[in-house]
């Protein structure tokens, strides 16, 4: 386990250090709460539609998720950057072992967008009407989200050379991710064909339980389909992930 804590103590080190990644983890978040969610509010007056609640406060477990979404998976970058720097080669020769290191990795990756997604609860609580006793098994939820698109990240760095590449693809697949998640608007609007799509996307599982525990209102699954499903969709991700960086090289 002693690789395992290094790579989580490491993880959360290196954003620690970096103090522009710090603010933007803040800000970015609170511009689409803000600006977002306080400007459509207006246009939604009718609160049946979102479960009883106000759209601001809807949309407040969406951006929640959101955040931690784009913070695991942005994450799995790292890779490509410690691969042109070298020391994922230190990383491939230490006597270590390998699934062991990425999962430390992963794990402390996941740790730092939590930690995002709890500073945005936190802000959250002073301009929508969520529920403080929910904010822990929220952020339960989003820790088990992160660790499913930091494998993801992980499971596309591992197979990549080229940081513009991994970067057109984080742009091709976030925002379908993200509109298909029922974090800006009810899954129940959307034409069939989108909704076959949400129900793949593990984003609408985290978004489905933190709405729940946030704010009382329910989706399309019960609470404890979503869960399940969020859990085993992430221990599959993280196994994929694992197999991937043990099989990976420096060619």
């Amino acid at each position: 386990m002693r690789a395992f804590e290094i790579m989580v103590y490491r993880q959360i080190k290196r954003f620690l250090r970096a103090k522009s990644r710090v603010a933007g983890m803040i800000m970015t978040p609170l511009v689409w709460l803000t600006f977002f969610g306080i400007g459509w509010s207006g246009a939604f007056r009718e609160t049946s539609i979102f479960g009883g609640v106000d759209y601001l406060t809807y949309l407040s477990p969406g951006i929640f998720a959101m955040a931690v979404f784009n913070q695991s998976f942005v994450s799995g970058i790292s890779v490509i950057w410690d691969r042109e720097f070298g020391f994922l080669k230190e990383v491939l020769v230490a006597p270590a072992s390998r699934k062991e290191t990425i999962a430390g990795r992963i794990f402390g990756d996941s740790v730092v967008a939590t930690l995002q997604g709890a500073v945005i609860l936190i802000l959250t609580l002073f301009i929508a009407k969520i529920n403080p006793q929910g904010i822990i098994p929220a952020l339960g939820v989003g820790f088990v989200l992160a660790v499913a698109f930091s494998s993801f990240g992980v499971s596309i760095a591992a197979k990549m050379r080229s940081m513009e590449g991994f970067q057109m693809i984080m742009a091709l697949v976030m925002l379908p991710l993200i509109f298909l998640s029922g974090a800006i608007y009810p899954i129940e609007f959307m034409p069939s064909w989108m909704k076959a799509i949400a129900f793949i996307n593990p984003l609408t599982y985290a978004v489905e339980a933190s709405r729940v525990f946030l704010t009382g209102v329910g989706g399309i699954f019960p609470l404890q389909q979503s869960l399940l499903i969020l859990l085993t969709i992430t221990a599959v991700m993280l196994y994929i992930a694992m197999l991937s960086f043990e099989r990976s090289s420096m060619e």
